[in-house]
């Protein structure tokens, strides 16, 4: 009779599985028997959050805990870097962009530091209380001009230097507070609200976030672009979905599910050779050469005991081998090789 009855439930819980999975594509994902990645140590305990640029050789790298890191070797070796951070408070520095030698590096709570001369100085510029949240996102324009987003979803931009600081978006209510927000390649912003329960657009020369709903019931971890333009979408259940119709930005494809193992992803992109790449909790990392129909495992990144937060490729540095690095918590980076 135990016996009888165990079998029933299992049946249920296949039949509950089968359920909440119809209507999605499920891929068993294999291991790659190569990695175009290698670890990098970077000898801290802090999350790296974003890195940049100033020339093929010469970047900074930005993260919890007030990391600040400079490389001259491309990103091979990192060394510490000591900026005029104040000794109080465990600040976050969550952006760094350069546009030749103007950089920016944006921090939380309310830190703004500006270079002029690819980093070797830095201005800091202490924002207090002037603007709603705190900023997520710093854009380098040109000189003296940058672009400043907020987890209020406000966005401003300043044209002489962090002296003045200008809104650009009139109404934050549609944001809904964000708990992602990236700039999209034509100038426009996209951000996930901060409950996860909807996605807002802010097309470039508008002033008023444009929200739209989520494509399932399940909650938004992130949206991107493709390289064409069009979106893609990250939810819970480490679900994947692309833009069904160009011209339909609510028009979206059927849940992509390359592995099932409870861990969500963070983060997709494509690389240079256009092959996708989508990262998570667990050292999480898969790559898809087919545009999504099937995935393999990474093993290099499998070997790492850290939750893959973010996947960023560089472009603009006129280089023939392409910059791309993978964030880990706990201080784990991944660097392209390639």
């Amino acid at each position: 009779m135990k016996r009888l009855f165990s079998n029933v439930i299992n049946l249920t819980l296949v039949l509950i599985v089968g359920v909440a999975l119809s209507g999605c594509t499920v891929s068993n994902a294999s291991m790659g028997s190569s990695s175009p990645w290698s670890a990098v140590d970077l000898d801290t305990e802090a999350n790296p959050l974003d890195v940049d640029f100033v020339d093929d050789k010469n970047g900074f790298l930005v993260g919890t805990n007030r990391l600040i890191l400079e490389t001259n070797d491309g990103g091979i070796t990192w060394k510490e870097r000591n900026l005029d951070i104040p000794s109080q408070g465990n600040f976050r520095l969550i952006s760094v962009d350069f546009k030749g030698q103007e950089g920016w590096i944006a921090g939380q709570p309310g830190l703004i530091l500006h270079t002029t001369d690819g980093g070797k100085n830095w201005t800091r510029l202490d924002l207090g209380n002037k603007l709603p949240g705190d900023p997520y996102l710093i854009t380098t324009i040109d000189t003296d001009f940058a672009e400043l987003a907020t987890t209020a979803g406000a966005i401003y931009k300043t044209t002489d230097a962090g002296s003045n600081w200008e809104a650009i978006v009139l109404d934050t209510s549609g944001s809904g507070g964000i708990r992602e927000l990236r700039r999209t390649n034509n100038g426009g912003y996209i951000s996930v609200s901060s409950l996860g329960n909807f996605f807002s657009v802010l097309r470039p020369g508008e002033e008023i976030w444009s929200p739209h709903q989520r494509a399932s019931s399940k909650r938004v971890q992130s949206v991107g672009e493709k390289p064409n333009g069009d979106l893609w979408m990250l939810s819970r259940g480490a679900e994947i979905r692309f833009n069904a119709d160009p011209d339909d930005i609510d028009s979206w494809s059927k849940p992509i599910i390359p592995i099932v193992n409870g861990y969500n992803y963070q983060d997709l992109v494509w690389d240079p050779s256009k092959s996708i790449w989508a990262a998570g909790g667990n050292g999480t990392l898969l790559v898809s050469n087919d545009e999504g129909k099937t995935w393999e495992k990474d093993p290099v990144g499998e070997s790492v005991p850290t939750n893959f937060i973010r996947i960023l490729f560089l472009d603009g540095l006129n280089s023939d081998s392409p910059k791309g690095f993978v964030f880990g918590e706990r201080g784990n980076l991944l660097r392209w090789q390639g």
